[in-house]
């Protein structure tokens, strides 16, 4: 009941993108530090994971070796899919016995993918081969994770429908730069890229309001001065 994309831009930046046909998914599943990596517990999600994963990878480990660990020691890893990725592009994943529908996961350059339930798993190939398709010409990591979505869900995506989806990016401030989400909607991926078209613009503009108030741009609102 969802599929993923979870990857860094080889410049610092390292961001996630899902959609399932659950509710409010991305509240759940992204899990970002900045300068560390990123992580996804999906399928029957246990939101500590990531954090867990994640710790690893700062205390040292590769994603590999931080999964396996993870792996080895939760009694219920079972009902778990986990994606791994740090912010020099290696990653991992895993898929339990318990992953529910047709699954499938994938471990590209720079980017890891996963998903469940999935109309086929020409879907999880669609995901990585659209992201590596940007290239040397790079791009902006929030529009290469969503056009590596639609790919998805343009080779079939999920079994049934999806209801939810979310983007986020982090970079070098200790916050999500891009955090954007749709918790409920009929066509959440094609939301989240009306969302995205919006917010790209202004993204740098809201980092410069928090470390440097007086040389932010206005906000172009009623009583702005």
């Amino acid at each position: 009941m969802t599929f993923s994309v979870l990857a860094t831009d080889g410049r610092g930046a390292v961001g996630m993108a899902v959609s399932s046909s659950s509710p409010a998914v991305a509240a759940r599943c992204v899990h970002l530090r900045p300068g560390v990596g990123g992580a996804s517990s999906q399928n029957v999600t246990d939101p500590r994971l990531g954090p867990a994963l994640l710790d690893a990878l700062e205390r040292g480990a590769d994603p590999q070796a931080a999964l396996d660990d993870l792996v080895g020691r939760e009694p219920l890893v079972g009902h778990r899919q986990l994606t791994v990725l740090d912010v020099h592009g290696k990653a991992a994943a895993y898929s339990g016995e318990g992953t529910l529908g047709v699954h499938h996961q994938r471990v590209g350059t720079d980017v890891v993918v996963a998903g469940n339930m999935l109309a086929g798993p020409r879907v999880v190939d669609a995901v990585v081969e659209a992201f590596g398709a940007f290239g040397a010409s790079g791009g902006e990591l929030e529009e290469r994770l969503l056009t590596a979505m639609e790919a998805g869900l343009a080779a079939g995506g999920e079994e049934g429908p999806l209801h939810s989806a979310g983007l986020a990016v982090v970079r070098s401030v200790p916050w999500r730069e891009t955090d954007l989400r749709v918790d409920w909607h009929d066509e959440p991926i094609a939301e989240l890229r009306r969302l995205l078209d919006v917010w790209l613009p202004q993204r740098d503009d809201y980092v410069t309001r928090a470390l440097d108030p007086g040389a932010a741009p206005s906000y172009g609102v009623p009583g702005d001065a």
